[in-house]
C-alpha cells in the first residue's frame, strides 16, 4: 500500500492501484522466475516492480482527473508549535507533504529517492528524457523546501 500511495493522490486511488497490482500478481505468478539466488528477495523485488508499474499506469490513466482535483482541493495548513526541523516531522507528515507535490514531480521524486533509481532509469520508466527527470526532481526539491520552510503541510 505504501508503494502505491507514493505515486497517486489519495488513499482510495492507492487502494485501487494495490488491488490492480495484486490481480496482476495473482494472474502472472506462474511466470515468476527468480533472478538471483535468494528466491524470497527476488520474489519481493518482482512484487515491488509490479506494484510500482501498476501505480504509474494508474497515475497515467487518471492524471487529468488528478489535475482537476488538485485545483479544487483547499489545502489545510498544519502548524507545528515552535518546532521547525525536519527531524520533528512524523512519517505521516512527511508522506503528506510529498503528497502535495504535483503528480509529475511526485512520481520522479518517489522513483529517484524512495526506489533508488537513477535519473536514466526514471526517464526510461516514464518515457521522458533524463533532463526532464533531473528538472522535475530539482523542482520537487524546491517545492518541498518551500513547504517545509513555511510549515504549511
Amino acid at each position: 500500500m505504501s508503494i502505491c500511495f507514493g505515486y497517486v493522490s489519495s488513499k482510495d486511488e492507492a487502494k485501487e492501484a494495490l488491488n490492480d497490482g495484486f490481480l496482476k500478481i495473482y494472474k502472472e505468478a506462474y511466470h515468476f522466475k527468480a533472478s538471483f539466488d535468494n528466491e524470497a528477495a527476488s520474489f519481493i523485488a518482482w512484487l515491488k516492480k509490479i506494484m510500482i508499474n501498476t501505480a504509474i499506469d494508474h497515475y497515467r490513466k487518471n492524471k487529468n482527473q488528478d489535475l482537476i482535483q488538485e485545483l479544487n482541493i483547499n489545502q489545510e495548513e498544519i502548524r507545528i508549535n515552535g518546532e521547525s526541523g525536519i527531524d520533528k516531522l512524523s512519517h505521516d507528515e512527511l508522506i503528506k507533504v510529498v503528497q502535495t507535490l504535483p503528480p509529475g514531480y511526485r512520481i520522479v521524486f518517489n522513483l529517484y529517492v524512495v526506489e533508488g533509481m537513477t535519473h536514466k532509469q526514471v526517464a526510461e520508466q516514464l518515457n521522458i528524457t533524463e533532463g526532464t527527470s533531473k528538472s522535475n526532481f530539482a523542482k520537487a526539491g524546491s517545492f518541498l523546501q518551500k513547504k517545509l520552510a513555511n510549515n504549511s503541510l
